[in-house]
């Protein structure tokens, strides 16, 4: 875990700076938060099913995703598997248990709790688990997600990273100044807690006792992970417009590698110098990956060194494609033909 969260902050720092350099349009980093997808990957089944938000990268990473393929998906290029029709950092991978992510806020809850309930039905032992923020909290689809998850005894957990800001907003105003987002399982008669985010092992132990109860038919669960986004929403944000500068750094339940780097060296399994070593080979595994995926192109380049085939828009939006969509695919090739034999 501690390995898969260093290589996790390796890589948002690498893709915060290639966004900035133009190379991306957009960004979202995870700082301060790495250990609660990484420890809850290790505390699921490789076949268990993730509806995550957009701050979950370290799901993919800690399942062995290769990080080529999420830096192509971020710099829609010639290697994007989504072929350039996703958002940067909303990746999909099925075989790595990691659904597409939805832009619209808290969709994720009714999905998961609606593919758990399949599951249930088939008879199968695979688990869904949903993410979310706090804000998303205030969004009908998370109430939605509670009702169906009781009724029907669904075995999923629920998951809201409490990292205190939404876009610009305290968690207060999604009603976390009155009780803990935990405390809204009560009134669905669901399991719910309370955990320290930047705790990997607690992390670890909440995710697998939910998952136990889910496998054992004893319900869902509700887990409110207590964290901090240490840096901005996204790339397109400024935090220093709403927060105080150095609140982060006051911030009481501390950098999460920190801590459980700091345990394992009291445990005698852990030491300063594997730990540099760690670093540095995150770094190395992080830069070998960008120039990988950099050949196939970036922003700037991809659509004029490595144009994507724009056919393939019309493509996986029905089983058969219908007449009028062939017409209309047929009709933009004819047009980009003839525009490459005008003179320039």
């Amino acid at each position: 875990m501690l390995k898969d969260m260093v290589t996790v902050r390796a890589f948002d720092d690498r893709m915060y700076r290639a966004q900035r350099q133009g190379k991306t349009s957009f960004y979202m980093k995870c700082t301060g938060e790495e250990a609660i997808a990484v420890a809850a990957a290790a505390a699921l089944d490789r076949e268990d099913m993730n509806f995550p938000t957009y701050r979950q990268q370290g799901l993919l990473i800690s399942r062995g995703y290769p990080l080529a393929d999420m830096m192509c998906q971020i710099y829609s290029n010639k290697g994007d598997k989504l072929l350039g029709r996703q958002l940067p950092i909303m990746y999909s991978d099925k075989e790595h248990g990691f659904f597409s992510i939805s832009g619209n806020l808290e969709t994720q809850f009714p999905q998961a709790v609606g593919w758990a309930m399949a599951s249930a039905i088939r008879g199968d032992s695979r688990i869904a688990m949903g993410w979310s923020g706090e804000g998303a909290t205030a969004e009908g689809d998370f109430h939605s997600a509670l009702t169906f998850a009781t009724v029907y005894n669904a075995p999923v957990i629920l998951g809201i990273v409490n990292n205190q800001w939404a876009i610009s907003s305290f968690s207060g105003i999604a009603g976390g100044e009155h009780s803990t987002f935990a405390q809204r399982a009560l009134g669905y008669g669901i399991a719910g807690m309370r955990v320290d985010g930047n705790d990997a092992l607690a992390v670890f132990a909440s995710v697998r006792w939910a998952a136990d109860r889910a496998r054992s038919n004893l319900g869902p669960t509700l887990i409110e992970f207590f964290t901090y986004r240490a840096e901005g929403h996204s790339t397109s944000d400024d935090p220093s417009g709403y927060r105080p500068s150095n609140e982060a750094k006051a911030w009481p339940l501390g950098d999460p590698i920190e801590r459980l780097k700091a345990h394992l060296v009291k445990l005698g399994e852990w030491d300063d110098e594997r730990h540099s070593g760690l670093l540095e080979e995150a770094s190395g595994e992080v830069r070998s990956a960008q120039r990988e995926a950099e050949k196939k192109g970036t922003l700037h380049s991809a659509s004029i060194d490595f144009p994507q085939d724009v056919r393939t828009m019309f493509n996986d939006v029905y089983e058969e494609m219908p007449w009028h969509l062939r017409e209309q695919q047929q009709a933009m090739v004819d047009e980009l033909e003839a525009k490459r034999k005008w003179p320039s």
